[in-house]
């Protein structure tokens, strides 16, 4: 079993970027451009590399330094990939935490395994035509049209890196006793391993409604590969689990003036296997609420003049400033709620919302979360 804090420290020793590994100081897959380049690299890294892994590190200056990238809960990548990619490989993301870097920030890692066949773009995205084929050359992805061919030139040295990458008793041991007693000594926390080999360890302030407990702050970690497996500062969630099975239902808190109720947001079931392996199954089981749209109407009009007073930079009144905390949520309701244009106008806030309100730059991440899984899972 690979350590996967371990593969990443080996992957950054090793080398610098080159045809079986890339690293990023962030991705960003929300918009056009960032999707395009991430599925070119993924393309190129496929073809490059037939019969082994390859790997892109996100969190990570250009001199190695780790600085960490918000921890990304999107099991629907694949979908993503699918969609656009012709003989598409099999793409995993995961969250690895590093000690020295602040709370909810991990190093994401993908692993890219090629089917062994050709991967080209499906479709047309950005300035890339459907049809494009890539490969590495060297650290950079790129384009070819003549002599395509697949050749295995990198099984060997990534055998190698993934074998010094091997997990040990000890270092299980070590992620146990410093998740429990160090980094969740404040709150609830509990262990539970699984056919003998898989240890999760979970914590979280507990909530009990009616005989079931929810917890919030919760931070979940598969401890053997070093995997955060979920984390939220936000949500409640409600934890279960069975002698093959770790299961998650995440709920989000919505509402309109005050009025906030929990909505079961996705189910993710962990199933583990006793060759050493698990699978992991989501789905979304999202209900968003239904408003009055006279009332709609008039928070998505008051949206839009709070932001047009962000880019004019006039002065905010005190109810502004609170408005403006409510702001993603809120636009994000009007699109649920079929107002289709606030979509467009939630990411034309964007910039707005990281300039002048840390609070409400993180529920427009909390909103832009929500409408990705929808979005992947929708196809």
């Amino acid at each position: 079993m690979i350590n996967k804090r371990l593969l990443v420290k080996n992957l950054l020793a090793h080398n610098d970027e080159n045809s079986f590994y890339d690293k990023k100081r962030k991705l960003n897959i929300g918009e056009k451009e960032g999707k395009a380049k991430f599925l070119k690299h993924i393309c190129a890294l496929s073809n490059s590399n037939p019969n082994n892994n390859a790997f892109i590190v996100i969190g990570v200056e250009d001199d190695d330094e780790i600085v960490g990238v918000d921890f990304f809960d999107d099991s629907k990548i694949q979908n993503l990939i699918n969609a656009y990619l012709a003989n598409p490989p099999m793409v995993q993301y995961e969250n690895i935490p590093f000690p020295n870097l602040p709370t909810g920030k991990v190093v994401g890692l993908v692993t890219i395994r090629s089917n062994g066949k050709i991967c080209s773009l499906r479709k047309n995205i950005w300035k890339y035509y459907g049809g494009s084929v890539f490969f590495r050359d060297g650290s950079i992805s790129m384009p070819k049209v003549f002599d395509i061919e697949i050749k295995d030139t990198n099984s060997e040295i990534v055998s190698k890196i993934e074998t010094h990458a091997q997990n040990n008793i000890e270092l299980t041991l070590d992620g146990v006793i410093d998740f429990l007693n160090h980094r969740h000594n404040e709150m609830e926390s509990h262990y539970k391993v699984f056919k003998e080999t898989f240890v999760v360890c979970w914590a979280g302030i507990p909530n009990k409604v009616e005989e079931k407990t929810y917890y919030s702050r919760v931070d979940i970690e598969l401890i053997n590969e070093q995997v955060k497996l979920f984390y939220s500062a936000l949500d409640e969630v409600k934890i279960r689990y069975s002698e093959d099975a770790f299961m998650i239902t995440e709920y989000v808190q919505l509402g309109l003036n005050n009025n906030y109720k929990y909505y079961a947001l996705e189910e993710v079931v962990f199933n583990f296997e006793e060759n050493g392996t698990y699978t992991v199954d989501s789905t979304l089981v999202f209900e968003p609420p239904q408003y009055d749209k006279k009332e709609l109407h008039h928070i998505y009009n008051n949206n839009n003049a709070l932001l047009n007073k962000l880019k004019k930079e006039l002065p905010l009144s005190p109810i502004d400033k609170e408005d403006l905390k409510n702001l993603p949520a809120t636009y994000m309701l009007c699109y649920l709620n079929l107002f289709h244009e606030a979509l467009d106008k939630l990411m034309d806030a964007k910039l707005y919302l990281q300039k002048h309100d840390e609070e409400a730059y993180a529920s427009f991440k909390e909103a832009r979360r929500i409408l990705r899984k929808i979005r992947y899972s929708q196809g």
